[in-house]
């Protein structure tokens, strides 16, 4: 595993984006749910863009099998589906596929489907939500890796991400180093006041100005 991904796994979506934070850059998006496992993700983004079907021909290959041929060993695959329709980005036979070629998790803006069977597979899915509606004739893919929107933050391939129970945080390739310098430094502080109120020290003043502190510049 690369050596910056091996870092990133170490820490939580609260860590990376209080260190996004410190750093002026775009923090975590919220509401994008882990649907089929409890564990964390961490790695290189691959993108899809899928859009309205509408006039558009039918799409040669089927959407997404794209990204999971052209992934390798512990990326992760980041869709945008904002289009408003009810039609599932992601099923079980792509998470199979996913899985047997490595990949780390799928993380999309927007609906997935066949949740019971990613769980079945403990192959991690992090969605808006979830639906049974296929995408045919509602969706098509219109690009993959080329830069995407999740919530209010722009995407590029080759960003990284961690995903877990409390949100999803992309970093720009380009600030990798200084975005885990800074959360690896705001773990460490809040492990020591984690250690400080176990001995007994008032929680009030722990988590006083040494936390409120904690992301100044």
């Amino acid at each position: 595993m690369d050596e910056l991904v091996t870092r990133l796994s170490r820490l939580d979506c609260c860590a990376i984006s209080d260190a996004l934070d410190k750093l002026g850059l775009p923090a975590s998006i919220s509401g994008i749910d882990r649907l089929s496992t409890d564990h964390r993700i961490a790695g290189r983004v691959l993108t899809v863009t899928l859009a309205m079907a509408g006039d558009r021909p039918s799409a040669s290959r089927h959407l997404c099998t794209a990204a999971i041929e052209a992934a390798q060993p512990g990326d992760i695959i980041v869709i945008e589906q904002r289009t408003g329709l009810d039609a599932a980005s992601w099923g079980g036979n792509l998470s199979i596929g996913a899985q047997v070629r490595g990949v780390a998790g799928v993380i999309v803006d927007g609906p997935v489907r066949d949740v019971d069977d990613s769980r079945r597979l403990d192959f991690p899915v992090f969605a808006r939500c979830h639906t049974a509606r296929t995408a045919r004739g509602r969706i098509v893919e219109v690009a993959t890796n080329q830069p995407i929107t999740v919530g209010d933050v722009t995407v590029s391939p080759g960003d990284y991400v961690v995903a877990d129970g409390s949100g999803v945080a992309f970093i720009p390739q380009g600030q990798i180093l200084p975005v885990l310098q800074a959360a690896e430094a705001i773990v460490q502080r809040e492990e020591a006041m984690a250690a400080a109120i176990r001995d007994g020290n008032p929680i009030s003043q722990v988590m006083g100005a040494n936390y409120e502190s904690m992301l100044k510049k």
